[in-house]
């Protein structure tokens, strides 16, 4: 009998080793090489090869490779870029209990009542599970067939009998192909299933969605080649224990991987919201001190952030340093320039920044109104509840100028807001047309003295 020959497989990046090692010499990852039996000719490898087709000419390729249809969900279509698109390999991951089985599920159900199949494969739940929450959820449309599986090799055998529009496989972790001797959930595995899922989309035109786990770091659980090989990655995030989610698109070559979706889970599943800046902005106390309003830029939307910021004396020899939704070495470098260039003597003080609603803010135009925030709440004073505050702020203090200020303008004036300050190089791009008082300031100092009265 020959020797069964081994090797070493990194579970982050999916390289390989002839030898343990503690850490992959790839992507410097610890602990993360498994030993897995090697396969002289992998099914992976004959399916990839039986993917590719023979060249054609670019003027000859038919022109509806991305013929897209509705999800039924308008946050849902925002991600995608538009719509599901045909032949697509979509995945979702995030969190256990936030959502992505329910938004699939109801995605599905979408399709299903347009007389489209949907063919949903569980490799977690059995059939009457899915059936029972399906139907509290209110989902009840019979072209919507269910199956609990976990070899990939009969999926190819439901899709040819079932000859779905929409596959969805819940999750890529628990399948396995018996030609395969490690376990469900490893590089091997979770490449051979995703491989076997491309052949299925591409080469029949089914879009497919599938469920990714996720690691304790907020990682998809698996290698990082499942991502790569995947034509959509799509991330939930919030937390289970509230209502809201975001659905934000980190990788999609059918549309921008800048735009998120909001939605709400409430007892019939996930609900998008149209106007997610009225949602942040509910709650929200009057007259406090350290409370400011940005408008923020999500792909294509404007939407307006509530940044709060609490500040108070400290005990203890090194003030306590704490953010939640904003960059924490932003925020220092913002309190340094108040210190330097506003003459705050912010030492002494424990400082927290909060973006409320569970938004993260990671682009530069929130600089200004989080220094707004920060000085509010050192000197005590309220900004005016009508004021929004837009702009990037450099280390000398100057207030530079940003992108889509009309977009962020326009969706302050909307929601009732009376007051824009916004950097003074951005007046010329703003029309006089805009019911709303734009305000133009050059440093930080001139824009406290604005709204906080220095």
């Amino acid at each position: 009998m020959a020797k069964v020959r081994t090797k070493f497989v990194c579970n982050e990046c999916g390289s390989e080793s002839p030898k343990w090692m503690g850490k992959c010499p790839e992507c410097g990852q610890w602990n993360t090489l498994v030993e897995e039996a090697e396969q002289k000719d992998t099914r992976a490898q004959q399916r990839l090869m039986n993917i590719l087709s023979e060249p054609e000419s670019l003027l000859d390729i038919s022109e509806d490779i991305e013929e897209r249809q509705s999800s039924g969900n308008y946050e849902l279509d925002r991600v995608l870029g538009g719509g599901i698109v045909r032949g697509s390999l979509v995945l979702v991951g995030g969190d256990p209990g936030i959502g992505k089985s329910t938004l699939l599920l109801q995605v599905a159900n979408n399709i299903g009542l347009e007389g489209k199949r949907v063919l949903y494969i569980s490799g977690e739940e059995s059939t009457a599970q899915i059936k029972l929450r399906a139907f509290r959820m209110g989902i009840k449309s019979g072209n919507i067939f269910l199956v609990t599986e976990n070899n990939t090799e009969n999926i190819d055998v439901y899709v040819r009998d079932i000859r779905p529009d929409i596959l969805v496989v819940d999750s890529i972790q628990t399948m396995y192909s018996p030609e395969i001797s490690s376990a469900p959930g490893s590089v091997s595995q979770v490449r051979e299933a995703t491989l076997g899922l491309m052949k299925i989309a591409k080469q029949d035109g089914i879009a497919t969605f599938i469920v990714g786990h996720v690691t304790k770091q907020g990682a998809i659980a698996g290698p990082r080649v499942l991502e790569h090989m995947v034509d959509t990655v799509l991330y939930f995030e919030g937390e289970t224990h509230m209502s809201y989610r975001v659905l934000r698109a980190v990788k999609n070559r059918f549309g921008s991987t800048n735009e998120i979706g909001i939605f709400e889970m409430g007892d019939k599943g996930l609900t998008g919201i149209a106007n997610p800046s009225e949602m942040l902005l509910s709650g929200r106390m009057k007259g406090a001190s350290g409370s400011c309003v940005i408008s923020a830029m999500e792909g294509t939307r404007a939407m307006l952030v509530e940044v709060q910021a609490l500040l108070s004396h400290t005990g203890f020899g090194v003030p306590r340093r704490n953010t939640t939704g904003v960059d924490y070495n932003r925020v220092m470098l913002l309190m340094a320039v108040l210190e330097k260039r506003v003459g705050m003597q912010l030492g002494s003080s424990d400082s927290y920044v909060n973006a409320v609603g569970g938004i993260k803010l990671s682009e530069p135009a929130a600089d200004l109104g989080i220094v707004a925030a920060i000085a509010s709440s050192f000197r005590d004073k309220e900004i005016d509840e009508g004021t929004v505050i837009i702009g990037e702020v450099g280390l000398a203090g100057e207030v530079r100028a940003v992108n889509f200020v009309e977009k962020r303008v326009k969706e302050a004036a909307k929601l009732g807001f009376s007051r824009c300050v916004v950097p003074a190089n951005n007046l010329k791009r703003l029309n006089d047309k805009l019911d709303i008082e734009i305000v133009g300031v050059s440093n930080v100092n001139n824009m406290l003295d604005i709204v906080i009265g220095g």
